[in-house]
């Protein structure tokens, strides 16, 4: 009998279970994405917050911790873009996962390499284009995902996606996932598994500080956990707090200025050159209506999250947040969530056999 479980993203990636780890900034690094592989997902390590030499010592860490495939993430619009692709084919890494801004010119490369390219789209004509230039796979986030989000919910985008694609590349469902039953729904509706990100934030694996954790957890209502604006001028969920309620209400000058300062931060930070930060935020406002300050604010966000992510200060740093934050009340090891989403997913299938 076969494995239902086994689907095209498991044989596509050479992971044993069809749940993904998504990259998310300061969160996806080593430990977490090791312990991901090492329990039969695909976690893909974090590459639009680090410098190169770092993400290459990442890359090299995470071969010690484990020896299965696994991802990374990046902007393809970032300022050391080039230099992250050729660390991916250097170690041959498994895949790269993207949003805005593809270059086609380093998705020929990479899949010239062998590199699973597998970008997040939130609309069925991005999906159709993101194959169009190449992708391997794409990952579906509905509008219950954390970060950058759209309005449409997952139950609704998801099939849209399969429909428009779904025999051409594997589909992975994102937004709103946590247990074997969501598992199940997203394969019901034809994904080929699912993506998660607040899920593996909360994990014992993840690097982000106790008191931030504790921070997500205390999220008792989904609704509680918004969709702003005040970021970068897109739409992105995020719990409320006291920075968030800042920009909120914070004027266009003051936007700028914050806009600004996160941008010199992030360029000393990244080593990249100020020429490099204003040619990546230009780049940015050619693929969307999006003005300079929001394109350089939104390439430079990372800067904001580093205080609750990394400095441990919940309320001193935006917190990106998927809704599931609210029904989510304990800290699992890797192993313990996915062999307990598998657990379920099974059981759920055992009963549909037997009805």
């Amino acid at each position: 009998m076969s494995n239902p479980l086994k689907t095209r993203i498991t044989d596509l990636l050479g992971c044993k279970y069809p749940i993904i780890q998504t990259a998310m900034g300061w969160v996806a690094d080593p430990q977490l994405v090791a312990g991901t592989c090492n329990a039969g997902g695909f976690g893909f390590l974090a590459g639009a917050t680090i410098p190169p030499e770092e993400m290459e010592r990442d890359i090299l860490r995470v071969k010690e911790l484990t020896d299965k495939p696994f991802g990374v993430n990046f902007h393809m619009y970032q300022p050391n873009a080039a230099e992250i692709v050729e660390l991916v084919i250097k170690h041959g890494v498994r895949a790269v996962s993207y949003s805005r801004s593809p270059g086609p010119e380093f998705i020929k490369k990479l899949k010239d390499a062998g590199v699973v390219c597998m970008p997040t789209v939130g609309l069925p004509k991005h999906a159709i284009k993101a194959v169009e230039l190449g992708a391997d796979a794409v990952t579906v986030q509905g509008g219950e995902g954390g970060g950058h989000t759209g309005s449409v919910p997952t139950t609704l985008l998801l099939p849209q996606v399969v429909d428009a694609v779904g025999d051409k590349v594997p589909v992975l469902g994102a937004g709103g996932f946590k247990d074997g039953r969501g598992l199940l729904a997203a394969m019901s509706y034809g994904a080929d598994g699912i993506a998660m990100g607040t899920r593996f934030l909360l994990t014992k694996e993840s690097p982000v500080p106790e008191a931030t954790k504790a921070r997500y957890i205390d999220c008792k209502n989904p609704g509680d956990i918004v969709v702003s604006t005040a970021m970068d001028g897109l739409p992105q969920r995020m719990i409320m707090n006291k920075v968030l309620k800042e920009l909120e209400s914070a004027s266009a000058l003051k936007k700028l200025i914050i806009a600004l300062r996160n941008g010199l931060a992030f360029r000393k930070f990244t080593g990249a050159s100020l020429f490099g930060l204003l040619k990546s935020a230009m780049a940015m406002t050619k693929s969307g209506d999006l003005t300079l300050a929001q394109a350089i604010m939104s390439a430079n966000a990372p800067m904001i999250i580093q205080k609750a992510m990394v400095d441990g200060q919940p309320e001193e740093g935006v917190l990106p947040s998927g809704q599931v934050a609210g029904v989510i009340d304990q800290l699992l090891s890797c192993e313990e969530l996915i062999s307990q989403i598998i657990s379920e997913a099974e059981a759920g299938l055992q009963k549909f056999q037997k009805d």
